[in-house]
């Protein structure tokens, strides 16, 4: 069995300075803070970034690149449009933005999404930007029709 001393190198391991413990020790009295000062008290820390009252240097340098824009959607689900098939009675049967901004349902400028919670039972005509798997093979397995914009 071969068995190991391991040892650190010479001066790698250093004492830890023992802070206010007399003139003599070399740091007592200020401890290494210097007099007086926001930097001598304790609590202080310096914020990242800062630079004694100066405009930060991430302030003064011009900003810019862009931002995506997400494309915001309006969602309906399928109980959803039946709920409002059967509130007001809708004719026709053809669902699409035109009549679901004018019943105040969804806003003008965004685009319409339908999701597959719930059933639909009247056959109709929707008009939709996006729709999800299941919400696409519910409509279709009922006999309703689809029409992306």
């Amino acid at each position: 069995m071969v068995t190991y001393k391991l040892k650190p190198n010479n001066g790698s391991i250093k004492k830890k300075k023992r802070l206010g413990r007399g003139i003599g020790s070399g740091k007592g009295r200020t401890c290494g803070r210097g007099n007086k000062g926001q930097k001598s008290r304790s609590g202080y820390s310096k914020k990242i970034g800062f630079e004694g009252g100066q405009t930060p240097f991430y302030k003064r340098i011009p900003k810019f690149g862009f931002k995506t824009k997400k494309k915001k959607y309006s969602i309906l689900n399928l109980n959803r449009i039946q709920n409002i098939i059967n509130k007001y009675n809708i004719i026709n049967n053809i669902i699409d933005k035109k009549l679901l901004t004018k019943l105040k349902i969804i806003k003008k400028n965004k685009k319409l999404k339908i999701l597959s919670n719930g059933r639909l039972d009247s056959k109709i005509i929707i008009y939709a930007d996006k729709f999800s798997k299941k919400a696409y093979n519910k409509i279709l397995n009922n006999g309703s029709k689809i029409k992306k914009i």
